[in-house]
């Protein structure tokens, strides 16, 4: 690899121009083609190069000094269609290069890197990949990215316990510790962060998400059964700054604050640029039944980060990210108390410091790209997981993640029978988390050092996709190579039309930490889970298929998807209570079962016109252990072949609505139908299951923007969160009720303002 590095760094030194000013330029401008306005802070760029702008506020670009040859100039922008012209610079000679371009509601032509680890179009991408963008959280006023990401079918984030507000994703049925967490297609969510990460990372960082549904174990490692949720944080693009703060009245009565503050500067050769951001958040503890103990609980949260570049060529580029998340959260009762002196408390003290390093390469034209990438994360935690005011439940946690890797990529003119893309790569991940609670005489320890090397290739061209690929896995806590394979197939018969066929396995390795380190009060008691001795590595085999169709009629963009998918799971992990220890803790140890299956069809529909969007989706599915298994030490329960918190149906909508220019009116929501949950005993005599019923969960947002000058807007906003008010109302009570008996929307009716200010 290092020769390789050192070839393409040969190559593309003797192809550099000279650093002598060509003057060989281009300037344009770019128009919206159904209004005829001009469109400002549009990206244009020469393909396979770093050399690249920001249309000004007029609608401009300006590029100058630019290499000699054949080139493709982009014009690309999230919401609009993307461009490509060719064009030939040649010294001292300047081109006009003009755009008009419409908008692309459907999202057909946005950029994605999740389907293959390479940046290519959502129409073109070999694997169906969903995206979140900062619309979406707008629409939904969205703190963190836990409350943006139901709005995509098949996805469903649910709150799993009413002392601390412990969150997690659901992908296609299959609870949080199935799904592979990445920030900049990295996988630095390790099991402790998993556990809260949700509501830590602030929406203000967040570019765009991308969800892709089923195994991608082959692409990103363990723990991708149920699919990838890949966060792209915001990149630096041009000058500007936002202020914005929201004071939202949980229930009416308790308020929850959250100020951001972003800020771009780029150079005036857009060789540099750096992107700041920080969140602060303080929200109050809410009881919902008035019995003293909270349904939600406090929390305080600060967040800063950069994410900035360097462009140390034409050919080459380095991109640095650093995050500081520090959060207390703390629920239970008496919370003005200190936590040995309460009837339950769960509290946690977080300081998160993460960062990564990548470099990009490639050579003149564009055949040979290499990208090596370091990324980091030391997480340091106090805690209280504790009830009847033990003064032993006090612990704390340290753990370090690391990921290091390199991936190559080769355009092939024609392999075998068509134009092609090779990507191959090695990576080498390290987790070292140590857990102690000093007055249980408990050490919890694990190192977790996991080998990696992933090879795909993919044939393509406007109308097929084969790719075939794997991925190799070398895990310290298991003694033989993992081979995870994968293979997909795209048809476009028509541009409109996409056809979708695709296979993957994947693993999910022991792991002693994921909700583990959540521990849930239950009955008063604290259950604390262990792994057997003979727990094996889950797998799966995953299936899914797709139909993607895309029409216009007239001014009116549509889009509609059918999707269906099948999970074959073996070995799956489950929970089985195994008694108690000295300290009269319930003990819960993590076994294999049998396996289970889990299918159905996720389905979604779009449609645009002018000043209206809405999108909507729903998901049918059927998830069942193959064999019923058994959830508690209660004899009188029968086994169970139904997975708990796992509803039948479930489906969101978003809409916008701009009836005048500066004037937009959101509606969003979500459907969770009816699911079976464990009850533990405590505050009821005995445990139980319990169906729950369905809920509605609409929001409305209402925003104007007012001009300030030449280039700054003043935004006001206004809305109701769950409107109906559609919340859970049997909630458990008292020091010895059941804490993870919790379902429903994560926010009772609540109604929020809020301003921002806009550079």
């Amino acid at each position: 690899m290092l020769c390789l590095c050192c070839s393409l760094w040969t190559v593309r030194g003797a192809d550099e121009p000279v650093l002598n000013p060509s003057d060989a330029n281009i300037v344009g401008h770019i128009i919206d083609k159904k209004s005829g306005e001009h469109l400002p802070y549009i990206n244009v760029f020469l393909q396979g190069t770093t050399i690249g702008t920001v249309s000004d506020g007029t609608g401009h670009f300006y590029l100058k000094n630019l290499p000699e040859g054949k080139f493709t100039i982009v014009m690309k922008s999230v919401g609009y269609k993307t461009i490509e012209k060719e064009i030939v610079s040649k010294k001292g000679k300047t081109l006009e290069i003009n755009f008009e371009t419409e908008e692309d509601a459907v999202s057909l032509d946005g950029v994605v890197v999740s389907a293959n680890r390479n940046e290519t179009t959502r129409r073109l991408a070999p694997s169906l990949v969903n995206v979140l963008d900062t619309k979406v959280f707008d629409r939904a006023n969205a703190t963190s990215l836990a409350d943006g990401l139901n709005f995509q079918p098949g996805v469903r984030v649910e709150n799993n316990c009413q002392n601390c507000g412990f969150q997690q994703v659901r992908i296609n049925g299959l609870e949080g510790p199935y799904t592979q967490i990445l920030v900049d297609s990295r996988s630095i969510f390790s099991a402790l962060t998993g556990v809260y990460g949700l509501e830590q990372i602030p929406a203000n960082m967040i570019e765009r998400v991308e969800v892709m549904r089923g195994g991608g174990s082959a692409l990103f490692g363990s723990s991708a059964i149920a699919g990838t949720i890949n966060i792209i944080t915001k990149e630096p693009q041009r000058n500007s700054a936002q202020v914005a703060h929201s004071l939202t009245m949980i229930g009416g009565s308790r308020p929850d604050n959250n100020t951001t503050l972003n800020a771009s500067m780029v150079t005036d050769d857009q060789k540099a640029g750096i992107y700041l951001f920080g969140q602060s958040r303080t929200r109050s503890a809410y009881d919902h039944d008035g019995d003293g103990f909270t349904e939600i609980g406090h929390l305080n949260a600060k967040t800063v980060g950069f994410r900035s570049y360097l462009k140390t060529s034409t050919y080459s580029k380095l991109t640095f990210e650093y995050h500081n998340i520090s959060e207390f959260r703390r629920g239970g009762n008496n919370l003005d108390l200190p936590p040995h002196e309460t009837d339950i408390t769960e509290q946690t003290d977080h300081n998160i410091n993460g960062g990564g390093l990548k470099f990009d390469l490639f050579s003149t034209d564009y055949k040979h790209r290499l990208n090596l990438y370091a990324s980091s994360q030391h997480t340091k935690r106090q805690s209280y997981y504790g009830a009847g005011k033990d003064p032993n439940a006090y612990g704390h946690t340290t753990d370090l993640t690391f990921i290091g890797g390199a991936q190559y990529v080769y355009d092939w003119t024609n392999c075998l029978f068509m134009p092609a893309e090779f990507t191959g790569g090695m990576e080498y991940s390290h987790d070292n988390l140590e857990d102690v609670m000093v007055g249980y005489n408990r050490t919890l320890a694990q190192k977790v050092n996991i080998g990696s090397m992933f090879l795909q290739n993919e044939w393509k061209n406007a109308r097929w996709s084969f790719l075939m690929g794997g991925r190799f896995d070398k895990h310290n806590l298991i003694d033989h190579l993992i081979f995870s394979p994968r293979a997909n197939l795209r048809y476009n018969p028509t541009k409109d039309i996409n056809l979708r066929l695709s296979y993957s396995s994947g693993f999910r390795a022991p792991q002693a930490f994921d909700e583990d380190l959540h521990i849930t009060a239950v009955g008063g008691d604290v259950a604390i889970i262990s792994i057997s001795p003979d727990l094996k590595e889950e797998k799966s085999q995953s299936i899914s298929a797709s139909a993607d169709f895309y029409q216009r009629f007239g001014a009116v963009q549509t889009n509609f998807l059918v999707e269906g998918f099948y999970t074959d799971l073996s070995d799956v992990f489950l929970l089985e209570e195994i008694g108690r220890d000295q300290q009269n803790n319930l003990l819960l140890e993590r076994r294999n079962g049998k396996g289970a299956r889990v299918m159905g069809i996720n389905l979604e529909a779009k449609l645009a016109y002018e000043w209206m969007q809405i999108q909507a989706g729903g998901t049918l599915q059927r998830s069942r252990y193959k064999e019923p298994e058994k959830w508690s030490g209660d004899e009188s329960l029968q086994p169970q072949k139904k997975m708990f918190r796992s509803p039948d149906v479930y489906g969101y909508v978003t809409s916008s609505f701009n009836p005048v220019k500066r004037l937009a009116v959101s509606l969003t929501g979500t459907y969770t139908g009816s699911m079976l949950m464990q009850h533990f005993a405590g505050y009821i005599p005995s445990d139980k299951e319990e169906k729950t019923p369905d809920f509605l969960d609409m929001s409305v947002k209402v925003a104007y923007d007012f001009p300030l000058f030449k280039s700054g807007t003043l935004q006001v906003n206004a809305g109701v969160q769950n409107i109906f008010d559609s919340y859970q109302s049997d909630f458990d009570k008292g020091g010895s009720r059941d804490a993870g008996y919790i379902y429903g929307p994560s926010l009772p009716r609540s109604v929020y303002v809020g301003c921002k200010i806009m550079y």
